[in-house]
């Protein structure tokens, strides 16, 4: 595969994935009660997590996988559990029960919401690990592989920026603005979760069924 067509599929795949305008939303409403500076890094932890993440999947990935007899559908099931829950606490506004005073509350919550659900799997997700899996196996040369890191770079530099652009909007939403988006963003999330557990269960029952 020619350079610039695989850089071009690697953007395009991970983007259409990933989709950093679309969680945006999502990133404000688990960070509605957080002060600036949180919120700046658990969106710059988030993504570095997730950039790794995504590198040591397609390193590893086949091996991992194979290793735990983990299958990409058991991961989305799992992904739409967690995703699940979590809009369900969004929904009932009970996400944050309390405004959080002491330092040590705020930094807890946020190393909470940092790895789950914001790095893995909001935005590193099985499509993702899956795309970076095979797309890494297509790397034949060093070139593409380097394409390959500065690819999934940029992308999670795009999802940084969409997060760090998004939370300049919570300030001019007031109270009542925050708390409906909060449970919007519930909403939003549980349909997420939804999507995933049925993209996971349905080929599992398949495979059970032995339905082709």
């Amino acid at each position: 595969m020619a350079l610039i067509e695989y850089a071009l599929m690697l953007f395009t795949s991970f983007i259409s994935l990933i989709n950093p305008l679309s969680l945006s939303p999502v990133f404000l409403g688990l960070t509605r009660d957080l002060e600036p500076r949180e919120r700046r890094a658990i969106a710059l932890r988030a993504t570095g997590i997730a950039m790794l993440t995504l590198v040591m999947f397609a390193l590893a990935g086949q091996f991992i996988f194979r290793f735990f007899s983990i299958n990409v559908d058991s991961f989305r099931v799992v992904g739409g559990v967690i995703f699940f829950m979590m809009g369900y606490d969004m929904l009932q506004a009970r996400l944050v029960r309390v405004k959080m005073e002491d330092p040590a509350e705020v930094q807890a919550f946020a190393k909470d919401i940092t790895v789950t659900p914001l790095a893995i799997p909001l935005i590193c997700g099985p499509g993702a690990i899956t795309n970076a899996i095979v797309m890494w196996a297509d790397a034949s040369t060093l070139a593409h592989k380097a394409v390959f890191f500065v690819m999934v770079l940029g992308v999670m530099t795009l999802v940084a920026l969409a997060f760090l652009g998004a939370s300049r909007i919570l300030p001019r939403l007031g109270e009542t603005g925050n708390k409906v988006l909060l449970r919007l963003m519930g909403l939003v999330m549980m349909v997420i979760a939804i999507e995933f557990f049925e993209a996971g269960i349905t080929p599992i029952v398949r495979r059970i069924l032995k339905i082709g």
